[in-house]
């Protein structure tokens, strides 16, 4: 058994600062010397990056969908080893998950998951005696969540707070454990896909977390937040382990992962897969490198916004050269979203890296969602056949949007998709896959690491 103290911070649906309120209470804590471990719901990678600014340590996701309610509880006890408390950011509203499955990958599923009691920000801005009713369906809509505190957000005035808070004595039942005045300080700006990564604003995310913990820290009940956290039962589960997911490959293969602003998007377990099946993993900043780490063997490119650095990318004709130059002789090479359009040969009608017969383009038009997925063609991740769970989240296009041999097959909204490029030792995708939901893809990816090494003698 095991117990770290944990809070769920909620909300009735996205836009109601429950951003703010989570990182600011990682903050504040943090600030009074506790070990923090920051988590979030869903796939979501800007927000950890703000929980990581926070708390000092990874931020983690804890997706039901993309990885299985069973490994909820291990992922987070993993993540959450050492920690005085843990704090766990919800997505959307409590009760929304993956569309059409009831409950699944909602705040209030992990919540359950991980028998958390559940405190809800509400976005108090527009109401008084309502806020009650409000609170109140929320905290009866399902028995098995222990909604135990509210939070009022952007409450304008003294006079609005007392309204507010005797509305709330009225219901009944629920507490009020904070009130947070409305405030520009903590404003964080927003561009296409959401939040601006904290990667990108450096020293202006650094102050606006700052300010978050100290708006939090003066707002709301840190003791009483503390000890609700520690009336949470311990969790019947183990950590998870990387390295009881995997078996270790001969050779210690160098992976070269891709990082910095343009490509930030990457869940730390894959990382840690990876090194568990026994690669070197080793990071480099595609803005920065002019050519690859030497002595790779295989290459790993996440999500992230290379059409905001696409100038700066193409400029970098070394680093797209050994990229190219990699791909070909036979290297494994695993790209997502951002890195399918590096990949390509232009993006926004910049030359990228060549490699696959594919262009891109920024459009207005959002594609997301959670995607269950079937390969279609033998790669370095999967072999064909292989069904698994991801995430879809971008607002470009690829032309075209599959090769002649397709990465993946799913059915969308349309009817049946196929989508990314299988080429050679390449394997490109829009798709987002969280690997401690399928570690099989990082030992398959290592092993051909490993055999392309030994080939070439890369070691």
């Amino acid at each position: 058994m095991n117990n770290i103290p944990r809070l769920v911070i909620a909300a009735p649906s996205s836009g109601a600062g429950k951003t703010t309120v989570a990182t600011g209470l990682m903050a504040a804590l943090a600030a009074r010397g506790l070990a923090v471990s920051p988590h979030k719901v869903g796939p979501d990678y800007i927000d950890p990056g703000y929980h990581a600014l926070a708390a000092g340590r990874p931020g983690r996701n804890l997706d039901a969908f993309m990885c299985g309610p069973e490994r909820i509880a291990p992922l987070f006890l993993h993540g959450a080893a050492g920690a005085d408390v843990a704090v766990v950011e919800g997505v959307m509203g409590l009760y929304d998950g993956a569309a059409g499955r009831g409950e699944l990958a909602s705040t209030a599923h992990v919540a359950k998951l991980l028998r958390a009691p559940v405190v809800l920000v509400v976005d108090a801005s527009s109401q008084s005696r309502s806020v009650a009713a409000l609170v109140h369906g929320f905290a009866s809509w399902d028995p098995e969540v222990r909604l135990a505190g509210v939070i009022l957000n952007r409450v304008a005035s003294d006079r609005h707070e007392q309204l507010l808070r005797e509305a709330l004595e009225e219901g009944g039942g629920v507490e009020v454990l904070g009130c947070v005045r409305r405030s520009a300080a903590v404003a964080t700006p927003s561009r296409h896909l959401g939040l601006i990564p904290a990667v990108e604003r450096s020293a202006d995310a650094v102050r606006a977390v700052r300010d978050m913990g100290e708006l939090i820290g003066a707002s709301v009940d840190l003791d009483a937040l503390l000890e609700l956290a520690r009336s949470a039962p311990p969790l019947d589960a183990e950590p998870w382990s990387a390295g009881q997911e995997v078996e270790r490959v001969p050779g210690r293969p160098r992976v070269a992962l891709a990082a910095g602003a343009a490509f930030s998007f990457s869940y730390a377990e894959n990382a840690e897969l990876l090194a568990a099946a026994g690669a070197e993993v080793v990071p480099f900043d595609p803005l920065q490198a002019a050519e690859l780490p030497a002595g790779v063997a295989g290459l790993v490119i996440g999500g992230g916004f290379p059409e905001l650095y696409v100038k700066e990318l193409s400029a970098n004709a070394g680093l797209r050269a050994s990229i190219a130059a990699l791909a070909a002789a036979g290297a494994p090479v695993s790209a997502e979203c951002a890195g399918l359009l590096y990949l390509g040969q232009e993006l926004d009608g910049l030359p990228m890296c060549g490699v696959l017969e594919s262009s891109a383009r920024m459009t207005e038009r959002l594609t997301l969602g959670y995607r269950e997925a079937v390969a279609l063609t033998d790669s370095v991740l999967a072999p064909t056949g292989s069904r698994l769970r991801g995430h879809e989240f971008h607002r470009t296009v690829c032309e075209p949007g599959a090769g002649k041999q397709p990465a993946w097959g799913w059915r969308g909204p349309a009817g049946n998709c196929t989508e990314g490029f299988v080429s050679g030792s390449v394997h490109a995708s829009y798709l987002h896959l969280h690997w401690a939901g399928a570690p099989e893809l990082a030992a398959r990816f290592v092993r051909a690491a490993a055999d392309y090494s030994a080939a070439s003698g890369s070691s």
